[in-house]
């Protein structure tokens, strides 16, 4: 993977941990709603290809120190130079005859001059979100467009309109706006301006001044039967590129099974701890003579059932959303390898046409000319974007695993500082008292 795991772009949207908008308290996750299959050969240690990790990068003369290590991943905030701030939140439930849906308020506060107002506030529900990404991708077909959340976000998790399905949905929404906004091209979009600004009714108007179904289904016969007759002549660089994201996708689907699996543990763990205090609290009423020490436990671990609760919140948080939202990032890098595939089949199909005189030669000379130009304008684009989306990607996977290292090691100096006290205040009341007399 040419260097080392993935990390984010400029601007990355929204505040590491929670993400941006207003977030409500963390709500944990049923340990049950991350269905994971039982296949344990495949998390095996994946780290043995060191192809994704450049330990090149961490000084030779790293300090031995846990957190001095992980200063070592960590990035210096670059200047704020940001003009348009989104937040996603106040989700509603619609019902109507024909369906039930949620609709989230979508609020911008800009200071550039081609936007009417500083101040928009419009409701948005997901198709809205779907129909941006898809003009988008219309638009600039090898741009790296940021990944929406899929209709189901978390495997297992049934029912899509309870309050821990609408909230991580919120979140992706939040990031895929704010993603756009600190994209440097598609942020001048005007699909994405609209989206922005309009009210329902023009928003509507216009989504259908796009092209008719015939035309679109036209355009995906076509892409479809380019795809099966495959480009003969793919630049070397896109070669590569296509090979790192192959290799990237299956390193980013593994890390994420493994991350869900140590999250549904941890949840098991955390819901059988939560009994474990109130036990020692019942059992020291009917012992007297060790009333206090067991009295001791249970507020011990009640204080470390409270850590882990913070600790799951910092997982499902700060590293989850993280790591699922490149596995959706890693399926968007193989459509747009496709698209621009498809853009450099059709170049070489019109080539082939004229070698063989198929069709008329002036016609043919000029098509071929125009799809020159695209199919360079088309590796230009994804040329510079992939290189902008590396380095995001890089960012953003170093700062997720750093944090979580982080809130770890602080989850187990908390542990383990409670018990300690507790020792000690257990020794130093034996030490106290008087010694036995002999016979």
């Amino acid at each position: 993977m040419e260097g080392e795991l993935p990390a984010a772009p400029r601007g990355s949207s929204g505040p590491p941990a929670g993400d941006a908008g207003g977030d409500s308290p963390c709500a944990l996750l049923p340990a049950e709603a991350l269905a994971l299959d039982g296949d344990e050969d495949d998390l095996e240690v994946f780290s043995k290809d060191a192809s994704l990790m450049d330990m090149n990068s961490l000084s030779p003369t790293m300090p031995t120190s846990p957190l001095s290590m992980i200063n070592q991943v960590k990035f210096e905030d670059e200047p704020d130079l940001k003009d348009l701030f989104i937040t996603v939140d106040d989700p509603e439930s619609h019902v109507t005859t024909i369906e039930t849906f949620i609709t989230y308020r979508v609020a911008t506060q800009t200071s550039r001059g081609e936007f009417d107002s500083s101040e928009f506030e419009v409701r948005r529900r997901y198709q809205d979100f779907l129909w941006l990404k898809g003009k988008l991708e219309e638009a600039h077909p090898t741009l790296i467009i940021p990944p929406l959340p899929e209709k189901f976000v978390v495997k297992g998790m049934v029912e899509r309109f309870n309050d821990d399905f609408i909230e991580t949905r919120r979140r992706a929404l939040n990031k895929f706006l704010n993603r756009i906004a600190d994209h440097p091209t598609l942020t001048f979009s005007e699909d994405f301006k609209v989206f922005l600004t309009a009210q329902a009714g023009e928003l509507s108007s216009h989504k259908k001044q796009g092209p008719g179904l015939l035309s679109k289904v036209g355009q995906t016969v076509r892409a479809v039967a380019l795809s099966m007759r495959g480009v003969r002549s793919r630049p070397e660089e896109f070669t590569e590129m296509n090979d790192f994201i192959e290799t990237f996708s299956q390193k980013i689907n593994l890390i994420d099974k493994i991350s869900q699996r140590i999250y549904k543990e941890e949840r098991e763990y955390f819901d059988e701890m939560k009994e474990y205090g109130p036990i020692h609290a019942l059992w020291s009423e009917s012992e007297e003579d060790l009333a206090d020490m067991l009295g001791g436990v249970a507020s011990c671990l009640d204080r470390c059932c409270q850590a882990t609760e913070r600790r799951l919140c910092g997982l499902s948080e700060a590293l989850l959303p993280v790591v699922h939202e490149y596995v959706l990032y890693s399926e968007m890098l193989m459509g747009v390898m496709r698209r621009r595939d498809h853009i450099q089949a059709e170049l070489e199909s019109k080539a082939e046409a004229l070698t063989y005189k198929k069709a008329d030669t002036d016609l043919l000379t000029e098509e071929i000319g125009k799809l020159e130009d695209k199919v360079e304008c088309a590796n230009t684009a994804l040329r510079a974007d992939w290189e902008r989306w590396k380095q995001n990607m890089r960012n953003d996977i170093k700062s997720a695993f750093a944090d979580t290292a982080e809130r770890n090691i602080h989850y187990y100096e908390q542990c383990l500082a409670t018990w300690e006290s507790f020792l000690t205040a257990q020794s130093d009341l034996y030490a106290k008292e008087p010694p036995e007399d002999k016979p």
